[in-house]
């Protein structure tokens, strides 16, 4: 009998492409605000309310809800709601799961590479490090303070958090948003271009979650990174080179994206690189380790 995989997040790209490499194996389930499938389950974080059917005989949860951190600029309103969506979702669960007496296998959260701070340095960040000082690294240690909580009160046997770089997509995400200016000849690198761009290639950051959940040594958090680092400059020459389009615009001024952004534009601005190492020291091996070789894969198909 297949082990239940319950995922949250259910319209992201990640729980989409996650589940197709997992349903030979798995029974999956979806934690969705409107039921669309067989095998969704609703939910309603702000009001706290779930189908506690979701959890019978679940055996792991990938926790991936969480509202998208550069989608809107940051309000008061917005950032209570980057935080709640990761923190009272995950909340939920674990309050569902004690009232049913329900202990997992694993639970395995999304986190965020922001862990180490928005800022621009040379060092290269390990799980060892400790947390920044500025908003985002203030929603990543909550969120994941919140998945410790599993652990902690002997609700799951081991918690994974994996701390997520820019993923590349071309269906959804960073990738899809910059397509379109260097497609028309018109795309430039964002302020100095020499922030880092932590980045991974759609099918690896699914791979590391599938390894994530086969693996019951690993535990803990991850960088779920490439082991090639890139500056959003070289990021942007890269794209254009694979598409055979010239780069000519001058670089997007920092004050413009700080008008249009606010606060947010930090996180287009400023970026750090983190080591790939401890999930390679597991036996995980990157398919797409070479920026320009992932590049092609995403947008030569």
């Amino acid at each position: 009998m297949k082990e239940i995989v319950l995922i949250t997040g259910a319209g992201g790209m990640i729980a989409r492409k996650l589940s197709k490499k997992l349903e030979n194996e798995y029974t999956v389930r979806f934690l969705t605000r409107k039921k669309k499938h067989d095998n969704d389950f609703e939910w309603d974080i702000q009001k706290g309310t779930m189908d506690e059917t979701a959890l019978d005989h679940v055996s792991h949860i990938i926790h991936l809800a969480g509202a998208n951190i550069s989608e809107k600029r940051w309000t008061k309103e917005r950032k209570q709601e980057l935080i709640s969506s990761r923190v009272d979702s995950a909340a939920l669960l674990l309050k569902t799961l004690r009232k049913k007496n329900i202990k997992l296998k694993s639970f395995i959260s999304a986190s965020g590479i922001n862990y180490y701070g928005t800022v621009t340095t040379d060092k290269i960040y390990t799980e060892h490090d400790p947390p920044g000082n500025d908003f985002l690294s203030e929603v990543v240690v909550l969120w994941e303070r919140s998945a410790d909580d599993f652990k902690e009160q002997n609700l799951a046997e081991r918690v994974v958090k994996i701390r997520t770089a820019v993923v590349l997509s071309k269906e959804d995400g960073a990738l899809k948003k910059m397509l379109p200016t260097i497609q028309y000849g018109i795309g430039s690198a964002l302020g100095s271009g020499k922030q880092y761009m932590p980045w991974i290639h759609i099918d690896d950051i699914c791979s590391i979650y599938e390894t994530a959940l086969k693996n019951p040594e690993i535990s803990g958090a991850y960088n779920a990174v490439s082991p090639q680092h890139t500056t959003n400059e070289n990021l942007t020459k890269k794209i254009a080179e694979v598409l055979d389009k010239p780069l000519f615009m001058p670089n997007v001024p920092a004050f413009v994206l700080k008008l249009i952004f606010g606060e947010l534009a930090d996180a287009l601005l400023e970026g750090s690189r983190a080591s790939s190492k401890k999930i390679e020291n597991t036996g995980f091996q990157f398919k797409f380790p070479d920026l320009k070789q992932a590049l092609e894969h995403l947008l030569k198909k």
